[in-house]
């Protein structure tokens, strides 16, 4: 593989326009307003920060559970991973940037809410932004370093090494990442108040993850790509399976959280789904169910469809949108009811310009990381069970 890694020199480029073409549409909506243009851009820092940070944790799992099946093509998440060195820095200009977005002032009676207007001190709450990215950041490029260590001194030390590292990886972000979503969305809306939000979060974060990793294993299992005759059937068989669980455990989280808010009607509670039901926000708040839930339940629960590469390339799309759509949920009507000026729900120039944004800037990353290893860990102890693996 040359420089550019996975993608030919055309593709290269057609992605940097992505890039940049969505960088400039974001831009060109700031004078209309600033915060609908920010908010599109959190959004799109978020969903890239947490495909790498998704990626570093499938890693991680593989390690902790000892997982042989996934080996083959783990330079896949592992290049997913090594992003969230760029991607952090780029959420925490975002983050900076927009600071005034967020509600630093007090709320309700003096004293009543001391440690949230502690917790939510704008230096505070950037430092451990801040601290959260250089954590996630280290620690996957830790893992990453000692797997890629393997292909030169090989046996099974290194893999003992990475499941002790992986281990720590793993505890650290679950506490750091459910701060993270507390901080950087929940707090957009700061009287309103859920303790799955972190782990519906989770559930949406590895169902992007997984997506992007199936089409990324299709593209390269082509003939003549770096992992042709290694990314088989049966790797995409349970990738899908992955996907359809985290789609089911994405909705049991979003129900559960809807349902406990809607019959106990307290109203700083119900404040956050009023206007996400209201108008043609309803609409958004049924395609987003639609794109993360009903398509890929209905779809992938045959075991054909789970094997087929074009539908399931279809249905990672599609949740690939599901995720953006969420964060579009979650954000956007949080800005609105601070900042009329952000408008109702709408597919414009700013949305479309962070899609472009996320699609290029992400695929280029990964494919040059991926093209800095070897596509396949060749010194692996299990890589042969996983390269004969079946189902």
């Amino acid at each position: 593989m040359n420089g550019l890694g996975f993608l030919s020199g055309s593709q290269a480029r057609l992605f940097t326009l992505a890039a940049v073409v969505g960088a400039v549409l974001v831009a060109l909506t700031v004078p209309l307003s600033s915060t609908h243009a920010w908010g599109n851009l959190l959004i799109a820092s978020v969903y890239l920060t947490t495909l790498g940070l998704g990626g570093a944790m499938f890693v991680a799992f593989g390690y902790v559970t000892g997982a042989g099946w996934n080996v083959a093509f783990r330079r896949v998440p592992e290049a997913m991973a090594v992003t969230l060195v760029v991607c952090g820095v780029i959420s925490v200009g975002v983050l900076a940037l927009g600071m005034h977005n967020y509600a630093w002032h007090a709320h309700g009676e003096a004293g009543t809410l001391w440690f949230k207007q502690m917790w939510l001190s704008p230096q505070f709450w950037l430092v451990r932004a801040v601290g959260y990215l250089a954590l996630w950041s280290v620690l996957s490029l830790l893992i990453v370093s000692v797997s890629r260590r393997q292909d030169r001194v090989g046996g099974t030390r290194l893999t003992i090494a990475n499941g002790k590292l992986s281990a720590l990886f793993l505890a650290v972000s679950a506490v750091t990442f459910s701060l993270a979503c507390f901080d950087w969305l929940m707090a957009l809306t700061p009287m309103w108040y859920s303790t799955v939000f972190a782990a519906y979060q989770f559930a949406g974060m590895m169902q992007a993850t997984l997506a992007t990793m199936i089409l990324i294993g299709l593209a390269l299992r082509a003939p003549g790509r770096p992992l042709h005759g290694v990314f088989t059937t049966e790797h995409l068989h349970d990738l899908a399976k992955l996907l359809l669980g985290f789609s089911c455990f994405w909705m049991y989280l979003w129900f559960s959280q809807f349902m406990l808010i809607w019959y106990t009607d307290i109203p700083e509670e119900v404040a956050f789904f009023v206007p996400r039901e209201s108008g043609a926000w309803g609409a958004v708040t049924g395609m987003n169910i639609f794109l993360n839930w009903l398509l890929p339940f209905f779809v992938l629960l045959p075991r054909p469809s789970k094997r087929s590469g074009k539908i399931a390339a279809r249905v990672a799309g599609a949740v690939l949108l599901g995720r953006w759509l969420d964060l579009y949920w979650i954000v956007i009507p949080a800005l609105h009811q601070a900042h009329p000026e952000s408008g109702s729900p709408l597919v414009g120039v700013a949305e479309a310009g962070s899609i472009l944004l996320v699609l290029g800037l992400f695929t280029l990353l990964v494919s040059r990381t991926f093209g800095k290893a070897n596509p396949v860990p060749r010194q692996d102890p299990l890589l042969e069970e996983s390269l004969h693996y079946h189902l």
